[in-house]
Parts: structure tokens; sequence; C-alpha cells
């Protein structure tokens, strides 16, 4: 029978069959007695099912599971690179990216070379966290650290390892910045938005303002998920750097209620981008991204809005705050006007326990209000 070598995975062969095109894996390797011996199997109908079930056999091969071989054959390193290639279809873009860089940056160059079985709690702290910690904030290796903890997790779950030794690591608490605007501040930063910046920009601020949403959100924005008559913005996708998705979580997925007055601020930035395209040659349909650039017409790059807020932070005067911080903005400012966590959330896209997570400080301040206020209706003055 002919095998041809997959250009994708190594060990993994395509075949002809009576029933078309299949696939098989044929791993060797070497026992205790240092007898070579071969692990295969075929009749797959994809080379991904193929892949996936060679790493099993090459987990079990590499941490004795197989009872030929040592389990001190397993490194971190090796442990990462299954662990990857086992779960990425089941992660977004962005967490796939997020833990590459984890991996290939952080822990294979610190710890890969350890094995998995033996790595201990304090040569985990010594070569892995106190290093981060005199590089990095401790945000970053908070991160790292979580990451790093999926991953054993799910070798504690496939039995390639007993048990997880790096669970009691202590990271200190990082320093929260203060990403949002009081009301004040946010009605200077948009009048400054308007006396300063081009329509785009300042429609957008608006929209990020009034709607809490995500700057991935409004940039996936398109005609067809407004709707003039009631008011509202539909959530149906995001875009950023690295492509359009679906939204980030099924939460995400919304229609939010806006304010009429920004409906028609919309509705007049949406005949202007018409207009726009057009003078630019470029036929408009209902489907493109309603945020454009007012040089080429083209989908507004998701850099731009790092750019506008850095120079209205700077023209206003104010502290500097992120795209993302209109959207801790709209939240802090709900919660202080005693809107329900839950309706909140919604608005958002988040969960109840999110908001409490996040916004607990907002909360904590509320319900002292509310002790204060009672306390205040009854007058009484002596109990």
């Amino acid at each position: 029978m002919n095998y041809i070598k997959s250009k994708k995975y190594q060990f993994v062969f395509s075949y002809e069959s009576k029933k078309g095109k299949k696939w098989l894996y044929r791993y060797r390797y070497y026992n205790n007695f240092n007898e070579r011996k071969e692990a295969s199997k075929q009749g797959f109908d994809t080379e991904k099912e193929a892949y996936k079930a060679l790493l099993e056999v090459q987990t079990k091969a590499a941490n004795g599971s197989f009872k030929e071989l040592s389990s001190d054959r397993l490194k971190v390193k090796d442990w990462m690179k299954i662990w990857y290639e086992t779960f990425e279809d089941d992660w977004k873009i962005n967490s796939q990216l997020q833990r590459v860089n984890a991996i290939e940056n952080h822990i294979n160059p610190l710890i890969g070379d350890y094995n998995l079985s033996t790595l201990d709690l304090v040569t985990y702290k010594t070569k892995f966290i106190k290093p981060l910690l005199a590089k990095y904030k401790p945000g970053t290796v908070d991160l790292l650290h979580s990451i790093f903890m999926i991953a054993v997790n799910a070798a504690v779950k496939n039995e390639s390892l007993d048990r997880n030794r790096m669970k009691e690591v202590y990271i200190p608490e990082p320093t929260k910045s203060e990403n949002y605007l009081t009301d004040k501040e946010l009605e200077l930063f948009i009048k400054t938005a308007k006396e300063t910046e081009n329509i785009t920009n300042y429609t957008l601020v608006l929209v990020l303002a009034y709607s809490g949403m995500r700057i991935g959100e409004a940039l996936g924005l398109t005609e067809d998920d407004l709707d003039f008559e009631k008011n509202t913005i539909s959530i149906n996708r995001t875009r950023d750097g690295k492509g359009t998705r679906t939204p980030k979580t099924k939460n995400s997925y919304r229609t939010i209620k806006m304010s009429p007055v920004i409906m028609q601020q919309v509705k007049k930035y949406l005949f202007w981008v018409k207009t726009n395209r057009l003078q630019f040659g470029k036929p408009y349909k209902s489907t493109d991204f309603l945020f454009c650039s007012y040089q080429t017409g083209d989908p507004l790059s998701p850099s731009t809005p790092i750019y506008v807020f850095r120079r209205l932070c700077s023209k206003s005067g104010l502290k500097k705050v992120s795209p993302h911080g209109l959207r801790h903005t709209h939240a802090t400012l709900l919660l202080k006007d005693k809107q329900p966590v839950i309706s909140v959330a919604k608005r958002l896209g988040n969960t109840p326990e999110m908001i409490n997570n996040i916004y607990g400080h907002v909360i904590e301040d509320m319900e002292d209000d509310l002790v204060d206020s009672f306390s205040n209706s009854l007058n009484i003055q002596n109990i």
C-alpha cells in the first residue's frame, strides 16, 4: 500500500482505500529495555483525527502508560505542545495567540526542560514566577500563571500527571488603574471630540460612551445592525487587527437600546459614509462596516481609536483612558445611578457575576449610600 506523508503532521500518512482517502499514524519509540516499538492505527476519515489519536499515543508513551517508558520522559515543553495542538480548535483566535506567546516566550524558555512529573512548587516559584515578576507587572504574571495552570490541570485530567503541585502560588495584586471617567470628565471628553475630531471619530466616541459596547463590537457594526425606528443597535460580530469573528461570548449577542439623540447622529453619519464611499469610487452595501476612514473610505483601522483616545486625553487635559475605558465608564455611571446589576450585565453582554467582580467597589459604595439614605429618611436622633 502506498503511504503519503502528511505535510502538516509528523508520523501521519494518507492512503487510498476502497472507501476513498483515509489516514493513519505510525509512531516508533524505545522501551526501557532499549527495544524499538511501533504504535500504529489506520482508518481515520480526516488528517486531524489521525493526529489527535497520535497525540494520545505519544502522551501515553512519554508518561509510562504503555508500561514501557518511565514518566520522566515527558518534559514541560513536550506537554505544552501536546496540550496546545489538542485543544487549539476549541479556542478563539485571541486565546490561541495569547497561549502561543505564553508558551514560546515564557513557559518553554524558563521551565520547558523540566520534567512535568517532577516539577515542584519551589522550583516553579524560583525559576518561573520570580523571574517574571522581575520583568513584568503582576497582572501579566498572573495571566501567564493561569495559562500554565490550565495546561497542568489538563495533564492531570488526562492522567499524564498525578496532581497539580503549583496551585499555591502568591502573586501580588495588580495596581488598579482608573480606566474610566466621571460624568463631568465624560462630558468634557465628548465635547473635545466634537470640537477637534472628524465625524467618524466623534460618532465612534458617542456610540461607545452611550452603549458600553466593546471597541471590537463597534468596529464590527454594519447598517444592518441599526434600527432607527426602535433606536437600537444589535451586536452580531467583533472586529480587530486579527479579523472579523463571532462575539466574545453567547451573552455578547445582544440588542442595545440607544438614546434617540445618539441614533440621530448615527443616521447623519451613515449618510456621510455613503457619500464618502462614492467619492472614492467604492459602491456602498448595507453589510459594509459602519465606521470608515474619511481619507480612504475603507473600514476604520482597529489601531485608529487608540491614537484618537490618546489625542483626546491630551487635548482635554484628562487622565489617560483607553477605548475600553468608555465601557467601564458606562457601567460605572449606570451602577452609580442605582440601575440593577442584572440590567447592566445584559446591556454590556456580561453575566451579573462578572459585573460584581469587576465593579465590586462601585456596588459597595452604593450599599453605603443606601444605608445612609435609609437612616436619614427615618431621622431618628436617639436609639
